[in-house]
């Protein structure tokens, strides 16, 4: 239920059988977000200063970063209620824009000027966007010295230098901005990040951010939501592009759904997850863009969903305020760059606010997400993934062997947002900076004598189709000369996962691979036998590995305090080989995440692996053979 501080309208079980909200439960939502920042706005609304710890940008920028944010919100609220809302939400904005733009004003209010690659970029979009949602009521009313302002402050964008990322697109919607007002901007800023985006797009509705293999959600929330908003300011003109973007998220949408578990949670992979909502962005402006292939029904379903699964959670918490975590505050799932006040780019997960009220999502009943109808298995070629969803316990898992997060040459790094072979709508990654250097979960890690593990920096994608996928990494050891490739196939097969990894090491170290690391309060409970090792939470989810090949009897729990965004208190199933002979082996492993009874000794006695040479053979007891 939620929690007693957030008041919302009586579920509709009629018109949303699954999730029991209404369009009146995300007005409710965003009401009670905008409401609980007051008190932390500076005296004329130009920033919202807000507890917690602060980014590398300092506390002026972070004070934008609320004003921006949380005006995104407010002007889909705003827009979406043809402005019928509180006058005094428009006037807080309206008054925040007057203060902000006043080089002059006193309290250090203003904010910063925009400057090549600074934070204020990033806000700006959001002004931008929200300014041209909020025209009527907010800059048409606005007086001319103070749009002046405004414009002047936008200018600052004007030839200037972004990140070569998604960074591109927030100079092209806020130019597109200046250019709908009749101020001067660069129609070559915008055709450049415009074209710039063309090198990234690999097909089938996927965009990488930028350069190298960066998939994540904000693909969703960034590289199609911008250039579609763009499009909805530059109107007649936006020389066809338009109609690219729209095809594009027809494409991406199509499988989108499959990242979704029952209970609304989104698979828990990649960077700013403490964005929440924004997860949902894609599917409300695949129905804002008139371009999406869900039913209305699905498209409602899986965006209540996402957001009741949060506000069950405390999220917002007892203040009303989103805090930096995943449920509660848990700073280690976000970066270095998320200020207090980043969580609230949850606001574009609100953009179905812009959708009448008569619109066929808020008014046709709701319709279940493919999990919900039975089990799921996709191939997404482009990042590498595999989608791996169970009817009967509602869980999705995403299977990685595509996606690192890093730059195409330099340097590379194993984030554990991105590094890890597994991920899902159950678990998170260990991400404190004690487990990420010991790297058990889902990881497959070569160990010198000191238990020092390899890494997986840089993911070379092999296959990815039907239910299989396969990549290969090259591990490096402190203290041994060159790389020790590691070649890995990914097979499913009804709720579990084969993993068969062909590995070159030198003699004498050890092989250690790690499943999912579930989080409860409490610690979770742990078993071992002969070739196998499980944990479980008290609500009974359940991960476990069993041996099928190329491992010690021996298993092991490592447990981690503190680690985890699912709760404090987590644990990773692990096998182990500890003396490799030097050269090849093969390593097979069955990987279980399951809200089921899991019984290994069993499913490792019901299974019949046989390796021949380079050959792995999978008997599995309801007859199939799987080759790998």
């Amino acid at each position: 239920m939620p929690a007693p501080h957030l008041a919302l309208p009586p579920t509709d079980r009629v018109l949303s059988p699954l999730t029991g909200w209404t369009r009146a439960h995300w007005e409710a939502l965003a009401d009670r977000q905008l409401e609980a920042l007051v008190p932390y706005a500076t005296p004329h609304f130009a920033q919202y200063r807000l507890p917690g710890r602060s980014s590398w940008s300092g506390v002026v920028s972070d004070g934008l970063e609320g004003y921006a944010r949380s005006f995104l919100l407010a002007s889909f609220r705003i827009a979406g209620a043809g402005g019928e809302v509180d006058p005094h939400l428009i006037e807080r904005y309206a008054q925040g824009l007057t203060t902000g733009t006043d080089r002059d004003t006193a309290g250090g209010e203003a904010w910063p000027e925009l400057s090549d690659c600074s934070q204020q970029m990033v806000e700006a979009a959001s002004i931008a966007i929200g300014l041209h949602e909020t025209r009527p009521w907010i800059w048409d009313k606005l007086d001319t010295r103070v749009q002046e302002r405004v414009v002047d402050w936008f200018s600052g964008f004007v030839g200037g230098r972004t990140w070569d990322n998604n960074w591109r697109l927030f100079q092209v919607v806020s130019e597109q901005f200046l250019a709908s007002v009749g101020a001067p901007y660069s129609k070559a800023d915008i055709d450049g990040g415009l074209d710039r985006i063309e090198d990234w797009y690999h097909g089938d509705g996927w965009y990488s951010d930028g350069d190298g293999r960066n998939f994540d959600y904000y693909i969703g929330w960034a590289m199609h939501l911008y250039p579609l908003l763009w499009a909805r300011m530059a109107g007649q003109d936006d020389e066809g592009r338009g109609k690219v973007y729209r095809e594009r998220l027809t494409q991406f949408l199509t499988t989108y759904p499959h990242f979704f578990g029952a209970d609304g949670a989104p698979v828990h992979q990649g960077r700013s997850l403490t964005y929440r909502f924004a997860a949902t962005a894609p599917v409300w402006m695949g129905a804002l863009a008139d371009c999406t292939p869900l039913a209305p029904g699905l498209t409602r379903r899986l965006a209540s969903g996402t957001a009741r699964h949060f506000v069950e959670r405390g999220v917002p918490d007892e203040r009303g305020l989103l805090p930096l975590g995943w449920y509660g505050t848990f700073l280690p799932a976000t970066q270095a760059y998320s200020g207090p006040a980043s969580p609230y780019w949850a606001s574009k997960g609100f953009l179905g606010l812009l959708l009448p009220a008569d619109h066929p999502v808020w008014t046709e009943r709701e319709l279940p997400l493919p999990v919900e109808e039975s089990d799921q298995y996709t191939a997404l070629p482009q990042p590498g993934w595999l989608l791996h969803g169970t009817r009967p316990d509602g869980i999705v898992r995403l299977i990685n062997h595509g996606s690192d997060h890093n730059p195409l040459e330099g340097p590379a790094a194993d984030d554990p947002h991105y590094a890890k072979f597994g991920y899902s709508t159950a678990t998170a990654p260990e991400t404190a900076p004690s487990a990420w250097e010991r790297t058990v979960d889902n990881h497959l890690a070569l160990l010198t004598p000191d238990g020092t593990p390899s890494r997986r920096r840089r993911i070379h994608p092999v296959r990815c189709e039907g239910r299989v996928a396969a990549s290969r990494h090259d591990a490096q050891l402190p203290g041994f000369d060159g790389e020790f490739p590691v070649e890995s196939t990914s097979a499913l097969h009804g709720p579990w996962e084969i993993r068969v990894h062909r590995v070159q090491a030198p003699a004498g170290v050890a092989v250690r691979e790690g499943g999912h690391a579930v989080a409860d309060t409490a610690q979770p409970h742990a078993e071992q036998g002969p070739g196998w090792a499980l944990t479980r939470t008290e609500a009974g989810l359940t991960s476990a590995v069993v041996a099928l090949h190329g491992w010690d009897e021996e298993a092991g729990i490592a447990r981690e305090v503190a680690a985890n965004a699912y709760g404090p208190h987590s644990a990773t199933p692990y096998l182990r080989l500890t003396g490799h002979e030097g050269g090849t082996s093969v390593h097979v492993t069955l990987v279980v995440l399951s809200q089921d009874t899991v019984l290994p000794s069993a499913l490792r006695e019901s299974l019949t692996c046989t390796v021949e040479g380079d050959t792995v053979r999978l008997r599995f007891p309801d007859g199939t053979l799987l080759e790998v």
